[in-house]
């Protein structure tokens, strides 16, 4: 069952493990793929059970999440233009990096907040703002914005349902698939929307 795995990997991990995943996810181009948004929701259940300290835990992941994005706009800012001439490989994708800057281009700013609810996005749209040297002050206003809406809100969500569901922990299952499916709605249609306007500039005339 994936939610027991991800209970057990959290239980076990415990705040430092959840401080670096949120971290990675937020910023490190190679932490794209950790679960993100389930991680949190099923970390603020547990706290209702008392594994965490809901005190401890919303303040922390909600930490982790500024401290990723900023490491991310400033490896971006100082390195990050080098990221679009490496080779794919088995932690990086260019098509990655490349959907982010796409992503960012249409939203502007808000993509910071925009992008934390978007899976692989989330963690390259502060890498593209530090290349394209968004004013920091800026930048920081934003995601700390949106670190608290997605970082905090999310636990607190797994924190109250589990709260104010008896039982609630028993569809963990679907919960999570749910949030998953939630989130990639958006890069589903963002993909699509990407498409279209390439075929639309690739047409004749």
């Amino acid at each position: 069952m994936p939610d027991l795995d991800l209970v057990s990997i959290i239980q076990f991990v415990g705040y430092p493990g959840l401080f670096t995943a949120v971290f990675l996810e937020s910023g490190v181009f190679f932490g794209f793929f950790l679960p993100g948004a389930s991680m949190l929701f099923t970390a603020g259940l547990l706290a209702s059970q008392g594994v965490f300290n809901v005190w401890i835990l919303i303040p922390l992941l909600t930490l982790a999440a500024i401290l990723g994005d900023s490491a991310g706009y400033w490896f971006g800012a100082k390195v990050g233009i080098k990221l679009f001439e490496r080779k794919d490989s088995r932690f990086f994708r260019q098509e990655h990096l490349v959907r982010a800057r796409d992503f960012y281009e249409h939203h502007g700013v808000l993509a910071i907040v925009l992008a934390r609810f978007l899976p692989i996005i989330r963690t390259f749209a502060p890498i593209v703002a530090g290349i394209v040297q968004m004013r920091y002050r800026t930048f920081l206003i934003y995601n700390i914005t949106g670190a608290v809406i997605w970082g905090a809100g999310v636990t607190f969500i797994g924190f109250y349902l589990g709260e104010k569901v008896p039982g609630v922990e028993k569809y963990l299952t679907p919960i999570i698939l749910l949030i998953i499916l939630a989130t990639c709605i958006p890069v589903v249609r963002e993909y699509l929307r990407q498409s279209k306007k390439n075929k639309e500039s690739s047409s004749p005339a």
